[in-house]
């Protein structure tokens, strides 16, 4: 414990551009996701008063809640078409200026939402919440490349560990704040749904200041001058000629590649096991039942026969454990490894299912068995991860690629395989 800290304490520059790269990155994403259910009654009962006033009848309620489930789906539209396009805007202009401009966009969505009121138009919620999957999309691709480019290779798991700190800070800080006694009420909402333009202000502020990643600095513009500045300012006044040779070994390798479009991409046997173990671990975050338990947490507590007044602060109480669950990882990320936390969540919430569908079933016949999809998911992708994902905890990027060498050739060609993929390996993608 006392190396972490004085590891975080020599590597402040680091810590600083993370705290700053997260208050725009994930957190928005969390926040929204959480934000939308608390002042959902008051913009209902505003796009009818807004109908009234400008043709004199009322819309029927169907048509409302036709209307609020387009305002909340078209987040994850615009969220889709900023992650799609994200990838290779980044490479071009490079991360830094993409998440500028993502800031910009932020705060387009914030004055949106924010006159949506005044001006008597719920057209500009949907506008808003548009741009804001748009903004979201593009950060939640951007944060986790660019801390993992930014941190050496003893504080990489700390750092991309903290792109789930700030995600569920983000959810949590959505909860507190739509309670009906701070912003969800209904002379402030359109506040609650403005608020996130704040963290846009800030990191559009700051993060000028900060550097483009070492290793962009260095492989993709060649600037030796400015490669050698970055790491000073992110690592500290120390040794580093390691990560040094580390980066140098893989523009090396990187120094001949060709780009590769998507479909080459998955007819190439060199990334063919990072694929597999990629679409496996993301299908399973989303299919995990998480979602769904976030989600449906009033229904949930309904059942559990609580009272009505409690649920949002009970839905706050969820969103808390969550947050220290990320805090914590990222705390023994470094003393465990990846693979282990990540096998020991799934066990965890295999259990965690396993006792919240004997529980509901005492009070319904059908329903909660439902539950038993998540488990069989999680159990498979368990089973999975332990097999065949590498610990990666103090490797670099070749010496992971290595590990998955022997997965795609296998332990006897893998030596000779790593020898001619540097001629024809992949540097990016194209549509």
């Amino acid at each position: 414990m006392a190396n972490s800290l004085s590891d975080l304490i020599q590597h402040r520059g680091l810590c600083q551009m993370i705290l700053v790269l997260g208050i725009g990155g994930s957190f928005p994403y969390g926040f929204h996701i959480s934000v939308i259910n608390y002042p959902s009654l008051h913009i209902r009962r505003f796009i009818n008063e807004t109908w009234i006033q400008r043709y004199g009848s009322p819309l029927r309620q169907e048509t409302v809640m036709l209307l609020w489930t387009l305002i909340v789906s078209v987040y994850g539209i615009g969220g889709f078409l900023g992650s799609a396009y994200c990838g290779y805007l980044s490479t071009k202009y490079r991360k830094k200026k993409c998440q500028i401009v993502t800031n910009l966009i932020m705060l387009v969505a914030a004055l949106f939402m924010g006159f949506s009121k005044m001006v008597k138009s719920f057209e500009m919620i949907l506008i808003g919440r548009f741009l804001y999957g748009i903004g979201t999309g593009f950060s939640l691709t951007i944060h986790p490349q660019y801390v993992g480019e930014i941190s050496p290779k003893k504080l990489r798991g700390f750092s991309n560990s903290t792109v789930s700190v700030f995600l569920t800070l983000g959810k949590v800080s959505g909860q507190i704040i739509g309670l009906r006694e701070l912003l969800g009420n209904e002379s402030l909402w359109p506040l609650l749904l403005a608020s996130t333009g704040l963290t846009a202000l800030i990191q559009l502020i700051l993060l000028p200041f900060f550097p483009d990643s070492p290793s962009y600095l260095l492989i993709q513009k060649d600037n030796e001058d400015a490669f050698m500045k970055a790491i000073k300012q992110l690592w500290g006044d120390r040794d580093h000629q390691a990560e040094i040779d580390d980066i140098l070994k893989e523009k090396a390798a990187i120094k001949s590649t060709k780009s590769l479009r998507v479909l080459e991409v998955f007819k190439d046997q060199s990334l063919r096991w990072q694929l597999y173990v990629l679409v496996i671990v993301m299908t399973t975050l989303q299919l995990s039942g998480v979602n769904a338990i976030y989600f449906y947490s009033f229904e949930v507590f309904r059942t559990a026969r609580f009272e009505e007044d409690l649920i949002p602060y009970l839905a706050v109480g969820v969103g808390v454990c969550e947050c220290l669950s990320a805090v914590l990882c990222s705390c023994l990320i470094e003393r465990f490894g990846r693979r282990m936390l990540l096998c020991g969540g799934y066990v965890l919430m295999i259990f965690v299912l396993a006792l919240l569908t004997m529980t509901l079933s005492l009070q319904e016949l059908l329903g909660p068995f439902c539950f038993l999809i998540f488990l069989g998911i999680l159990v498979f992708s368990s089973i999975f991860i332990y097999l065949f994902l590498p610990e990666t905890k103090g490797k670099s990027i070749m010496e992971i690629k290595g590990e998955f060498n022997k997965l795609n050739f296998g332990k006897s060609q893998a030596v000779d395989t790593e020898n001619n993929l540097s001629k024809e390996h992949t540097l990016c993608t194209k549509f």
